[in-house]
């Protein structure tokens, strides 16, 4: 009889990291059966899918409560579902809100539970720590300062190492020379990114700032602007443009946005991480509703929230080694008046060049699909 693995990925970086192990799992033993909620990568390899990613693309206190029905409906079939089929192990991926509950429901069903991929417990919801104490087998973590966190808490980490790292090994871009021409971009044009995010309450509240942002700088530089828009999202960015306002912007790829441009405005999550990968200079930014921010705020323990200033400068540091625009400070304004110091000071871009560059080979060394695929294949 075939084994199976249940699997819970709830976002589409989840679902990316995820592929990964499944794919190098599946290369080990092929017949395994893998079943539960992902996306398009984990459905490619030949997963039964009860629920795509895309559907669980729900983020915020309200945005959840809003929600609460379809998640309770999601919750009740995956539990019918676990019952009947009874896998032999279990991979929670990241989405903590969801997989904590289901850790819990596993274990007592004596299914083994892996979680790849922890919950930020050392930003927020620190009680959280006791949940995976009680109902996590294997706790694998894509930060090294993460495990020396568990150990605190009484919990066995085990570093598997960074998936953005390991994913980003395989990208191929060609030259900037080819680039410039294939968009016919002048080697006199600063090419700046704008990265809004992969979800669209993200692209909502921020897309319309990064575009004033780069209406006015478009006004003092001579710019072109890569647009770099989530495969998944049918955004039509010139619906956000201001009246009046003729910018030059190309739709490409994240990666291509990372790849070439001297600066960028990025909204805080994993694509801060991978920027970092690409020593590229950025500005984070995050805006959510007054609620989700006024609840965050008193929640939150961390000064800085991106992952790029969190790997490079450590959990507790108040410095940044890029700056930070958060809720009002996220405007057009303000984003493009700290653009045009930066790109006014070409020595603070290269010294954050070097320094996000640095921090990525604290992260490198190890592929966490094959790591992770180890751990599931002990169970199998």
């Amino acid at each position: 009889m075939s084994k199976k693995l249940f699997i819970l990925a709830g976002e589409v970086s989840g679902d990316m990291h995820a592929a990964g192990v499944i794919a190098e799992l599946l290369k080990q033993k092929p017949g395994v059966r893998v079943f539960g909620i992902g996306g398009e990568k984990i459905r490619a390899l030949g997963a039964d899918l009860l629920y795509d990613t895309r559907q669980m693309s729900i983020m915020g206190f309200v945005d959840v409560l809003r929600h609460a029905g379809f998640l309770r409906k999601v919750i009740r079939e995956l539990k019918q579902l676990i019952r009947s089929e009874r896998p032999d192990a279990a991979l929670l991926v990241d989405y903590p809100g969801m997989n904590l509950m289901m850790a819990r429901f596993l274990h007592d069903l004596g299914i083994p539970v892996i979680f790849y991929i922890s919950p930020q417990v050392w930003a927020w919801k620190e009680g959280r720590v006791r949940k995976i104490r009680e109902t996590v087998d294997r706790l694998l973590v894509i930060f090294d300062f993460e495990v020396d966190f568990f150990y605190r808490h009484g919990v066995k980490a085990e570093f598997a190492g960074n998936p953005v790292i390991e994913e980003l090994g395989d990208v191929v871009l060609p030259s900037s020379d080819v680039f410039r021409r294939q968009y016919d971009i002048g080697d006199d044009e600063l090419l700046i990114g704008l990265l809004p995010g992969s979800r669209k309450q993200e692209i909502t509240m921020l897309l319309p700032e990064m575009l004033g942002a780069a209406r006015l700088l478009h006004d003092e530089r001579k710019v072109v602007f890569l647009f770099g828009r989530a495969p998944h999202l049918d955004v039509r960015w010139q619906d956000h443009v201001p009246d009046g306002a003729a910018l030059r912007v190309f739709e490409c790829s994240s990666y291509e946005v990372m790849r070439y441009s001297m600066l960028a405005f990025i909204t805080s999550g994993t694509a801060t991480l991978e920027a970092l990968c690409f020593g590229l200079p950025m500005i984070v930014v995050y805006r959510t509703g007054w609620l989700n921010y006024e609840i965050g705020r008193r929640l939150v323990k961390l000064r800085n929230i991106s992952l790029a200033n969190i790997v490079a400068r450590g959990l507790g540091a108040e410095a940044q080694a890029v700056p930070e625009l958060i809720q009002h400070d996220a405007s057009a304004l303000r984003m493009a008046g700290l653009a045009m110091q930066l790109l006014d000071d070409r020595g603070r871009l290269e010294a954050m060049r070097s320094e996000l560059l640095a921090a990525k080979e604290k992260l490198a060394g190890r592929a966490p699909s094959k790591v992770v695929s180890r751990v599931i294949l002990e169970y199998l």
